[in-house]
């Protein structure tokens, strides 16, 4: 048995909350286990003067971190699910999923107490094109604008008047303790989440069993489950986190039902599909509707986005 773990993590504080968090209860279930956290910066915390659909490629945020698992200056990676691209590098393994926080996106005013609420024209930043879609579907008048850094950073900018609104993951705000004047939550099935939108993911090499037996009791099986379907959505549409492609997938006994949605950036076409299936086939299910969405019109979508139309 380990008795010292490296987490390797970015240094937002989100991420070092989420970091902790896993390293507090692993100290817990392992008294006289030390942790310790190895801080990297991605290529998506370097770049913060560009918005995210602009800098292209997958793993913007997770690259680095993984790189420092393969080469053993790490021993495990704590990431939001929703920053992993679906295609892992060999050797590493998502071993854990912990249960899952709040899934759905939420609108930050300063006092409007709705979306139909705020004024013509308003300007409303997020910093993702799934989110930008779903808000035009709504309101095709809102000026939506980029809005990076982190999420504190963001919350910042809405308080001191610079939008009339924001856009970020309910889940990241009950992490960090962080409130705005009104909170108005954007759910499923009206608005839909990311893949793996509110759940953490533990990643470690697939040959170390000694981190895989340490971490295991932190797996939540239908977080798991939902959050793999939502994964093997996004792996069928060999899609990233910069384009607007949604997922939400329920646990309901033995079956999933999962619904997957790809649409362009001004929230005019869209094509959006819903499959239930055995949980024990989630993934295979993720890209079932994958597939059903790709042929009716999906893939048109993406291939114009992703040469920049």
């Amino acid at each position: 048995m380990k008795n010292r773990i490296v987490i390797a993590t970015r240094g937002s504080k989100l991420a070092l909350w989420q970091a902790n968090h896993v390293a507090d209860r692993l100290r817990e279930a392992h008294p006289g286990l030390s942790t310790e956290l190895l801080i990297i910066k991605t290529q998506g915390d370097k770049i913060l003067d560009v918005p995210l659909a602009k800098v292209g490629g997958k793993g913007l945020f997770v690259k680095e971190i993984e790189e420092a698992l393969l080469d053993g200056r790490a021993d495990l990676a704590v990431h939001s699910m929703k920053d992993v691209p679906a295609a892992q590098p060999d050797g590493l393994v998502l071993g854990v999923v912990p249960e899952r926080e709040e899934l759905c996106d939420v609108l930050l005013t300063r006092g409007e107490a709705s979306l139909a609420a705020l004024a013509p024209g308003a300007r409303v930043g997020t910093s993702s094109l799934r989110r930008t879609s779903q808000l035009l579907m709504r309101r095709r008048d809102l000026c939506i604008e980029s809005l990076r850094g982190n999420l504190d950073t963001r919350v910042g900018k809405l308080l001191s008047g610079d939008y009339a609104a924001i856009v970020v993951a309910g889940a990241g705000l009950n992490r960090l303790g962080l409130a705005a004047p009104v909170r108005i939550p954007l759910a499923p099935p009206d608005f839909l989440p990311a893949a793996g939108q509110g759940a953490l993911g533990v990643e470690y090499r697939a040959d170390d069993a000694a981190t895989a037996g340490l971490v295991a009791f932190l797996d939540h099986p239908d977080t798991r489950d939902a959050v793999f379907a939502e994964r093997g959505f996004l792996c069928g549409l060999d899609g990233g986190c910069q384009v607007p492609i949604s997922a939400w997938a329920v646990i309901d006994g033995d079956a999933v039902r999962l619904t997957g949605m790809v649409s362009d950036v001004a929230g005019e076409r869209v094509v959006r599909e819903t499959a239930t299936g055995p949980r024990a086939g989630a993934e295979a299910l993720g890209r079932q509707v994958a597939a059903t969405v790709l042929a009716r019109g999906g893939k048109e979508i993406l291939d114009e986005l992703y040469a920049g139309g």
